[in-house]
């Protein structure tokens, strides 16, 4: 990271400012734990982006975001975003010169800093039990310091929704003693995540005629609106309409409850349909990729049902939605997955028809159009599956194998003759479990009878050891491929343990990730089905 010199601190960076508080406020998320080498990770991923600023965290509060702070003068080289550091203005009674918190945000080295400020009076008196002048000599002396030593200063105005219902002309002064004291920017926040948007609006709109009476109407507002209504999207997006400049959230809506805004979804809704030019095309058609690998980084994936990001969000299951699709994409889409880096997906279930058989076909590599008989047979065959508990909306590859099936293509790497799973109570009181499986493989003429035995962690884990040492004597490529995911459903619950069970494994290796569906009256066999089906797919997917 570049510091940058104090004439440069203050220097316009944007019209409109995308703050990005994941490293922060999003780490504050129930399970979510970021590592120095993960903020780091993250922060590029930021930058990237095209975000206008990345809020490290609290240095001098928090030793893991001191550290973060020194490593990135160093490892952290940003191209479009300001690092901004978060912190508190100085205590009651305290000094700003003698406030260490203070002076651990000016050593952070970063070039923004975002005060937190309280701007309720019922939390000034109740949570920091000071006076409402002492509380405005705080926000003011702080800000002054800051300003003072060349740094670019936000103001956080804390639970300001709720303190400005409570007491309007006092959330203001606070306001108006943040501004006159130089912050470049007033962020109201709705902390609590407790407005909904005609509240944001109507609010924002008084505090814009107070604040013009004030002789302060050339003050910048910000946004910080939390999900606890459902509405920190559309808070967001009304605060923008109101004349707000500068909005903050979190990446896939991470934070503490029910989350931030996800400043994805905000960032998309005003740039593809508010027409705003936050990002360029070439940046923003990256956006479905870093939300992914943000997710993979804090070890919180993306909602497959999030908005233009996620796996489903461009995801077509009926068959009327299909036909259309045939003719019109748009027809039943918002916008075109592409510019976000998405795209179209088309779901194989018991609804599916023709039309939604014909475009999977396209999608995997397939042209079908002009064959109706075999569009209606694979139509029959997936009802009918789906009927005794196939799934086939999450397993694209057990659908593609089904197809190559139909087509007369079916890959083949052996004949299994027969395989068995154990599990047994040793001596010790651990459970042991072994499999053997015995299969013909080889190609035409080099055929070769293989028996392979294997224990495992559980029975599941002994057929996957099992299969993998006899497929490996004529196909070696089969230790590239991990199962990295297993899912057990059980189907027709009712019926106790008579009950038909459906297993859905994810298998990556050899630059592929794919899932298989098996399904069979107990586990072990549904889960054979799903093994056997990922081995063959990756196979044939590697051009063995």
């Amino acid at each position: 990271m570049t510091i940058h010199a104090a004439s440069e601190a203050t220097a316009p960076i944007s019209s409109f400012h995308l703050y990005d508080t994941t490293l922060r406020d999003g780490s504050q998320q129930e399970g979510l734990t970021l590592s120095v080498t993960d903020k780091l990770a993250v922060a590029r991923h930021l930058d990237e982006l095209g975000v206008t600023y990345i809020e490290g965290g609290w240095p001098g509060a928090v030793p893991r975001d001191t550290e973060f702070f020194a490593r990135a003068a160093g490892e952290l080289e940003l191209r479009t975003a300001r690092l901004a550091a978060f912190g508190a203005t100085r205590k009651a009674g305290v000094a700003v010169g003698e406030d260490s918190q203070v002076a651990a945000l000016a050593d952070s080295g970063a070039p923004t800093i975002t005060l937190v400020a309280k701007s309720d009076l019922r939390h000034v008196t109740g949570a920091l039990r000071t006076t409402a002048e002492e509380n405005l000599a705080m926000v003011r002396d702080t800000v002054e310091h800051l300003v003072g030593l060349g740094r670019e200063v936000f103001v956080d105005a804390e639970h300001f929704f709720d303190g400005f219902l409570h007491d309007p002309d006092y959330t203001t002064s606070v306001l108006l003693a943040a501004h006159e004291a130089g912050a470049a920017v007033l962020v109201l926040c709705d902390t609590n995540g407790g407005m909904l948007p005609h509240q944001v609006t109507e609010i924002i709109e008084e505090l814009r005629e107070r604040l013009t009476a004030a002789d302060a109407q050339d003050a910048r507002l910000g946004a910080h609106t939390h999900n606890d209504t459902g509405c920190a999207v559309a808070n967001a997006i009304s605060a923008v309409r109101a004349g707000i400049t500068h909005v903050q959230g979190c990446i896939n809506g991470y934070g503490e409850r029910t989350g931030n805004a996800d400043l994805i979804t905000v960032m998309a809704d005003l740039q593809l349909k508010m027409g705003m030019d936050l990002v360029p095309e070439e940046t923003f058609a990256e956006t479905t990729r870093i939300a992914h690998a943000i997710g993979e980084i804090v070890n919180m994936p993306v909602n497959a049902r999030a908005p233009y990001v996620g796996t489903s969000a461009f995801a077509h299951k009926a068959g009327l939605h299909a036909s259309a699709i045939k003719v019109d994409p748009d027809l039943y889409q918002h916008t075109d997955p592409r510019a976000i880096g998405n795209d179209m997906r088309m779901i194989i279930s018991d609804m599916a028809g023709r039309a939604s058989i014909e475009l999977k076909g396209r999608e995997l590599g397939f042209d079908l159009a002009g064959r109706p008989e075999l569009l209606s047979r694979l139509a029959t065959t997936v009802k009918q599956r789906e009927a005794v508990g196939y799934s086939y909306e999450a397993a694209d590859a057990s659908f593609e194998l089904l197809l190559l099936d139909e087509l007369g293509r079916a890959p083949s790497y052996s004949t299994v003759e027969s395989w068995r799973a154990t599990s047994q109570l040793g001596r010790d009181g651990t459970l042991e479990s072994e499999a053997t499986v015995k299969l013909v493989g080889g190609g035409k003429g080099l055929e070769r009878r293989e028996v392979a035995i294997a224990e495992g962690n559980g029975p599941v884990n002994a057929l996957d050891l099992a299969l993998r040492s006899a497929l490996r004597e004529h196909h070696p490529e089969v230790d590239d491929f991990e199962l990295r995911d297993f899912k057990v459903r059980i189907l027709d619950a009712q019926h106790g343990t008579d009950a038909t069970t459906r297993v859905l494994v994810r298998t990556s290796g050899r630059g592929l990730e794919f899932q298989t569906v098996g399904v069979g009256p107990n586990v072990i066999e549904a889960s054979w089905e799903a093994i056997y089906d990922a081995f063959t797919y990756g196979l044939y997917k590697s051009g063995v």
